[in-house]
Parts: structure tokens; sequence; C-alpha cells
């Protein structure tokens, strides 16, 4: 089990009987464990999902024109601003009184940490956009291998920003994850298509850029909010709003600067359909399942869950969509990263603080 100090919810009741820091520890310990797990699982699948839809909505063919990645975007923040809004309600025992004094007290009434998360904000919008980018031009393998180039950036990150302390296993462990995904992805055996024989050098150095512009910030932007929310007492909820609210004003600011005359003659919701909406939906998701796992584990830990994403769209690709034949570095790549992750596990078991009491 994994212990993070600075991360309790401070929710447990306290009596006039005296509790010893084993029995206290030992009795939150079951239940963080759980909603880490849990929130892991669910970013798995949310982000399995993801990929495979938003890569088939880029290429499916459409007679009209095809829906903007920017409008997406704006459309994606606007959902997870309302379930946030939502679980707040819900939090205040759905008292409308109750949630208007939450947001007066924590977004208003403290400006100077609201306007801290229009950094983050500013660059997941930003990513957010460059993920559209990226799968318009690479094809899928190319994109899932290079993607993973945010667990090292946010392994670095992680060290620089928070002070944390990667041991040699930890190191060894991110190699090893690397290297799995590598093999896992090792595109030298797939047919090539004729969608990929189109790909233009161009089409494939605008992908790439993308790729490796979203890793650094989605590195940077994902260890800045932890640092946020793992100093903060506030709902992990409350803070997503306010990273909604600064989301949904780049985002339309996005939209009007690059696709204003396309909204002008179409409109915003252009090429829009069951597939875009599922899209929307699922990157709204993302961003609540990617808060809460940043609350309850770390960002690396993040990483971990979806590189085991990726192996589970390649499966699903092979038994679903019949163009993936699975071979013996396939099955390697996969050892290699289970290994990386239990390595990495292994090395963070003993890390507790005897300070906290």
């Amino acid at each position: 089990m994994m212990i993070f100090t600075g991360t309790k919810q401070g929710h447990s009741s306290l009596s006039p009987v005296s509790v010893s820091p084993e029995a206290s520890s030992m009795s939150m310990l079951p239940s963080s464990s759980r909603l880490k797990y849990v929130s892991l699982g669910v970013l798995v699948l949310q982000t399995t999902s993801l990929v495979l839809t938003m890569r088939y909505s880029r290429m499916l063919p459409s007679e009209g024109p095809r829906y903007l990645a920017s409008s997406a975007v704006v459309c994606a923040e606007v959902l997870k601003i309302v379930a946030c809004l939502l679980l707040v309600f819900r939090d205040n025992r759905f008292s409308v009184r109750a949630l208007n004094r939450v947001m007066t007290e924590e977004i208003i009434n403290k400006p100077l940490l609201t306007l801290k998360l229009a950094i983050p904000s500013g660059i997941y919008t930003l990513q957010n956009n460059l993920l559209y980018v990226a799968l318009s031009n690479l094809d899928a393998a190319t994109y899932q291998v290079t993607y993973q180039l945010k667990i090292l950036t946010t392994a670095l990150f992680s060290v620089s920003m928070l002070g944390k302390r990667l041991g040699i296993y930890q190191w060894l462990s991110l190699v090893i994850l690397m290297a799995g995904i590598a093999l896992v992805q090792w595109p030298t055996e797939f047919p090539i298509s004729d969608q990929q024989k189109d790909l233009t050098a161009s089409s494939q150095l605008m992908g790439l850029l993308a790729v490796l512009v979203a890793c650094f910030s989605s590195g940077f932007a994902g260890v800045y909010f932890e640092k946020i929310l793992k100093e903060s007492k506030q709902s992990v909820w409350v803070r997503n709003i306010q990273l909604g609210l600064f989301g949904f004003i780049f985002g339309l600011g996005g939209v009007f600067v690059y696709d204003g005359e396309r909204v002008q003659e179409n409109g915003l919701f252009q090429g829009y359909n069951n597939v875009t909406w599922t899209v929307v939906a699922l990157q709204a998701l993302g961003g609540l399942v990617i808060a809460a796992v940043i609350k309850y584990a770390d960002n690396i830990l993040k990483g971990f869950a979806t590189s085991i994403s990726i192996i589970l769209s390649t499966l699903i690709s092979y038994f679903l969509l019949e163009d993936f034949d699975p071979t013996s570095v396939f099955f390697l790549g996969a050892m290699l990263v289970i290994a990386a992750t239990f390595l990495y596990g292994f090395e963070s078991t003993p890390a507790v603080n005897p300070s906290k009491v």
C-alpha cells in the first residue's frame, strides 16, 4: 500500500478518547486505499474508451463539415463544471444556500487562489486541443507510444516542484515502463493501411510536435494542480469548478481565434453526432477522474494507469476491430508494464512520515 503524507481529508471524528498514531493510521488506510485503486481503475476504463472513440471520430467519414475540436473542448469543460456543481450540491446536502456560500467563499472571496488555477487550466486547454491535432495527423500506435513521454516529464516535475524523492527502483520502473510500452505498440509488424500511407511527412511532423508539447504541458500542469490540491483543504470538486471556469474562457477564446470563420458559417456544433458527444462526455469525465486520482494517489500512478489502458486498447483492437495480431513482442511488453507497476508500488510501500500523528 502507498501512503502519502499531507493528503488526508481530515473528516474523521475526534473524541476525548486518546487514539494512538498507529491505530489512526491503520483505520484510515483501507478507505484511502480503496479510493485510490477505484479511481485508478475508472481512469483506465475512461482513457481506453476516450482514445478509441476520439481516433474513430476524427477518421469517421462525414457528409458535411467535421466537428471542431476546439468546440468539443469547450463543451467538455461545460459538462465538467455542471457535474462538479452537482457533486458539491450533493456534498452540501442539496442545499442551494450552502452551495452559494461555498462558491462565494472559495471562488469569489479567494481571488489569489482562484487565479493560481488559471495557469494549469490554460495549459490543460492547450493540451486537450493538441491531442485532437495529434490524433488527426498520427496513426494510433505512434501517438500512444510518444504520448507516454508524459510519464517521465511528470516524474521530473514531481521531483523538482513537489520535492519528491524517487528511489533507484522507481527510476528503474519508469525505464522498464517505457520499454514495455514501446514493445507493446511496436509498429513494425502491423500491416500498413491505406490511411497510413496517405499521411504526409508534414502532417506526421505536426502530430509529433503536438504530442511532445502535450507531454510537457501534461507533466507540468498535472504536478502544479496536484500541489494546489494537496495544499488545500477544500473539496476537489470546487477546485475543478475553478479549473473548468478558466478552461471554458480559454477554450472559447480559442474557438473564435482559430475557428471563428467556420463557426460563423456552420455554427458551433457543426458536424456533431452521437460519437462526438460520446468523446465530449468521456473527456469531461476524464477531468473528474484525473482530479480524484491526483487527490488520492499521484501523477506517476496516473501515468501507469494510462499505460495499462493502452494495452487494453490494443486488445480491444484485436478482438473487436480485428486489425491487430498479438505477437511475442506484445506479450513481452505487457509483462514489462505489469512488472514496472509492481516495482514502483514496492518502492513506495515503506514511505511513511513518522512526524505525522
